[in-house]
Parts: structure tokens; sequence; C-alpha cells
């Protein structure tokens, strides 16, 4: 199973989008290089506020391109790094892998996946209704979330569109991916 990075993005200050990138460095433990999101304990807002030293579980952010289209359908107009992402991917089911699936991208860069990502209202600030197309429900009543997965970085290296990425899943049972 593989894939490939269609773009990179990331940015230094708080911002609910991330400009595209030529590449991107992923450090080891700690993130993108250079990014808001970067470091060993959690950096999102909402997160520090109840527990400033809990591990950061969100330390990279992807999200398969194929959701822009998907939300194109019903009216919304997404570019990679728009939804905050720093790594854009086409060709994988991100959310269809379990917790621990180690995606090996490009040369080097190793993260593991640790959960997916709980949309917030900041996604109805970028465009309203948008949150709508990205939470919903399967037909049993369960809450879907589709604007993408999280991860930490196990081995760093750089990154770039282009990059193929391959996947490694854990060894059974395998754990389906929940909210980080």
């Amino acid at each position: 199973m593989s894939g490939t990075v269609t773009a990179v993005s990331s940015n230094g200050e708080y911002s609910f989008t991330k400009p595209n990138r030529v590449s991107i460095t992923l450090l080891a433990g700690l993130g993108v290089e250079g990014d808001v999101h970067a470091g060993v304990t959690v950096k999102h807002r909402s997160r520090v506020a109840q527990d400033p030293t809990q591990p950061n579980l969100r330390q990279v952010h992807l999200i398969h391109e194929e959701l822009f289209a998907e939300v194109g359908e019903a009216g919304f107009t997404v570019k990679p790094g728009e939804l905050g992402e720093n790594i854009t991917t086409k060709g994988l089911d991100l959310l269809g892998l379990p917790v621990g699936t180690l995606l090996r991208i490009g040369e080097e860069a190793v993260v593991e996946l640790t959960g997916v990502r709980n949309p917030c209202l900041q996604i109805d600030n970028f465009q309203n209704g948008l949150l709508k197309q990205v939470v919903g429900r399967d037909a049993e009543g369960n809450v879907v979330r589709k604007a993408g997965v999280m991860s930490v970085v196990r081995t760093g290296g750089v990154v770039r569109p282009g990059d193929v990425i391959k996947v490694e899943l854990p060894a059974g049972p395998h754990r389906p991916l929940d909210r980080v």
C-alpha cells in the first residue's frame, strides 16, 4: 500500500491555514521544523488550556487530497494547507488505517499515526457550512471525522511534494483511529 505527497505546508504562527512550502523538515519527537504545533508537549491552544503537560500526539497533520474533491461536490473550494494540514496525500485511505501505522515518507521520514483530527468550529469560520462536510454520521449513527489524521515523528527527514508514502501496518489486532 502506497500513496504520494501532493503538498507540504507549515506556519510558524497560529493561523487556521498553512502556506504551502517547497519542502518541510520533520524532526523526530517534535514535528515540523518551524511549525507552531511542533513540540514534545501539546501546542494546540484548546489542549494547552486543558493540560499543557500532556504529550503532543498531533505533531504532524495529514489530509487526503481526495477530501477536497468530495467537499467540492457540495460547493466548497479547499486547497492544500487551507485546513491546517502539514502533509497533503493522494492515493491512501488515511482514515481507514489503524493506530500505530507507520508512514514512510520520502527517503528518510517516518511518522506514526495516533488518531483522527477532531474538527472544530474554526472550519466553519474558514468556510461556513464546511464543518458539516467533514464531520458526519455513518449508517449506524457513529460520528465520522474526515478532516485528516494526526501523527508523531519517529524518524526525521525532508518531505517534498512527489515523495512516495509507504504504509507499514502494526501487528494486530488493529485499533481504529479515534480523535486525539
